[in-house]
């Protein structure tokens, strides 16, 4: 098996063990951890003064996000959240509260208004993106589709990104692809905001921690 050929085997490998952690979590674990994940991104220094967030809508054993879209917009903050399309891209819409979403399959739920365009995100203040694990560098693991690879790829240089996992989630590394894109930050439910620096120039003005992974 050549370099290309293991990588893949060890984030499959990686998938399912985060996956089936995830699945053993209480329900009661993930609604503490995504109250903490909540609270430490409503007083990001980046989401404070935003006026446009693209976020997505938590499913299964994610740290929840639902209740940041609800808190964002219900701040008067425009949120995008994600439309799956045939071949992995995701569009994008406004998210006007739960009722403005609709079943999309595999639990998922997407907003029914007007798509905004694959670019919407390049014009949002940030982006809030899922993961499976996140590592020292900022490099994440995602399910394998590449969606949030394409994502990223098109946030401006000054488009702060952040990952929300579990703090277990937050490791010393992931294997990665050429494809694979970093993200900014990470949060995680105890150990909070931390940024991967030096980053250009997204963090400039900004006092966030530095990362530092979780270790056993």
């Amino acid at each position: 098996m050549n370099d290309e050929g293991r990588t893949v085997t060890d984030k499959r490998r990686a998938r399912r063990r985060v996956l089936a952690a995830r699945r053993a979590r209480s329900a009661d674990e993930r609604e503490l951890a995504g109250a903490a994940v909540l609270g430490t991104l409503l007083e990001a220094p980046w989401l404070t003064g935003a006026t446009t967030v693209a976020c997505y809508y938590s499913v299964g054993g994610e740290p929840d996000t639902r209740a940041l879209a609800t808190a964002l917009e219900q701040r008067g903050v425009r949120v995008l959240l994600p439309v799956f399309l045939p071949g992995g891209d995701l569009d994008w819409a406004v998210f006007d509260g739960p009722a403005s979403l609709a079943p999309a399959g595999h639990g998922l739920l997407e907003p029914v208004g007007p798509r905004q365009g694959t670019d919407a995100p390049a014009r949002a203040d940030a982006v809030v993106c899922p993961a499976l694990a996140v590592d020292r560098r900022g490099m994440r693991l995602g399910r394998g589709a590449g969606c949030y690879d394409r994502v990223l790829a098109r946030t401006g240089p000054r488009t702060p990104s952040v990952a929300v996992v579990y703090d277990e989630e937050f490791v010393e590394s992931v294997p990665g692809e050429p494809h694979d894109r970093p993200v900014d930050a990470v949060v995680t439910p105890v150990g909070g905001l931390r940024a991967f620096e030096p980053r250009s120039p997204v963090w400039a003005g900004r006092s966030v921690r530095t990362a530092a992974p979780h270790r056993d």
